[in-house]
């Protein structure tokens, strides 16, 4: 996916929990797919998992991470992530890694919910219960300040679009929506918490309700636009109605989030259409979602 991906495999797993924490070795070792871009994950055993950046962007994540989420999960009324293990650099791996329990579910799927009410109650649930934290000292979360400061990528994206006429992308609406998110009112509010990265992919669900939010890399303080994401890139028209309700978003806020999770797509999808095709079909999914609401 990246040109400079560290190339990681089951052995180096192997060579790294054996070497750093004994108590684990001889464990099984398998690699999970995933539509992920920064990391790599291996299931370690029955009951953990070993998460490891294969690009030096994700090292940082790693760090945030270790030490935030002991600290943001006795305040979240769903799981989250728990470090068992924090990896060094060794054998050759240039950077910091985790051993996580694992966490049971499925990724939910667009067009595939079979309790998108509810699921649209829970996303909102989680999404109040970040945005009551009162942690000090917070970060700022990665996409979380002013919409402004992704009009140059937006528009170059839009650019690489019109450069793709097979994707049949309506760039001239999808630049209407852009505009019309830049004249909206910033957040004048004080930074909340945020995930900010509610992917389907970092979302767990069984029965179709939510059981746990997992990979923070992103996590932080900001607009709280940042975290409707979920409204246009998996819930259906009638749950996101009740999403939006249960958080109360007005509408300066409702415009500037569907334009970030717009800016996130259109981003994505020439970027990662040929070497992801998870991301790029949900970008395409998003695209739609946020043409067919106007």
């Amino acid at each position: 996916m990246h040109p400079d991906m560290y190339p990681v495999d089951e052995d180096l797993v192997r060579r790294l929990i054996d070497r750093q924490f004994s108590q684990w070795a001889g464990l099984s070792v398998a690699r999970i797919r995933s539509g992920g871009t920064v990391n790599a994950m291996y299931r370690l055993g029955d009951d953990m998992v070993v998460r490891l950046p294969f690009m030096e962007g994700g090292a940082e994540d790693v760090a945030l991470e270790q030490e935030w989420l002991p600290r943001l999960a006795p305040g979240l009324p769903w799981a989250v992530p728990e470090v068992l293990g924090a990896g060094r650099p060794a054998e050759g791996y240039p950077w910091r890694w985790s051993v996580l329990r694992w966490l049971a579910g499925e990724n939910p799927r667009a067009g595939a919910l079979s309790e998108p009410l509810g699921l649209a109650e829970d996303l909102a649930g989680f999404v109040a219960a970040m945005r009551s934290l009162t942690l000090p000292g917070a970060p700022a979360a990665h996409r979380g300040g002013a919409i402004a400061s992704l009009d140059a990528a937006t528009r170059a994206a839009i650019d690489a679009l019109r450069g793709l006429p097979q994707e049949e992308i309506d760039c001239d609406a999808v630049a209407a929506v852009w505009e019309d998110a830049l004249r909206a009112p910033e957040w004048a509010g004080p930074p909340v918490w945020l995930h900010a990265d509610l992917m389907p992919g970092n979302l767990l669900v069984d029965g179709g309700r939510l059981t746990s939010v997992i990979d923070f890399g992103c996590m932080g303080v900001g607009d709280p636009a940042c975290d409707l994401f979920p409204a246009w890139n998996l819930l259906p028209a009638h749950a996101r109605e009740v999403f939006r309700e249960r958080l109360a978003v007005d509408d300066s806020t409702w415009r500037r989030g569907r334009a970030r999770t717009l800016s996130q797509a259109l981003i994505a999808l020439p970027y990662y259409r040929v070497t992801n095709p998870a991301m790029a079909h949900n970008a395409r999914h998003v695209i739609r979602e946020v043409l067919g609401e106007g």
